[in-house]
């Protein structure tokens, strides 16, 4: 019986070191900033903007209704 503990406490320690040396999940994570950054990027332009943009919409949208 405690030879079973052995066995299943070194096989928890193999998984946990295999778990540590991948690099598998690296890559999601720079995906995953880089499309923070991009939003970051986009709500500021979008802010910056959206007044100038809102009245041309508004302008476009006088011009057609008359």
């Amino acid at each position: 019986m405690g030879s079973r503990f052995l066995e299943v406490g070194e096989r928890i320690r193999e998984l946990i070191e295999q778990l540590r040396t991948r690099e598998e999940g690296q890559g999601m994570v720079e995906y995953a900033l880089i499309l923070v950054l991009i939003s970051i990027v986009v709500i500021v332009i979008l802010s910056t903007l959206g007044k100038t943009l809102n009245n041309v919409y508004s302008n476009v949208s006088k011009g057609l209704s008359s």
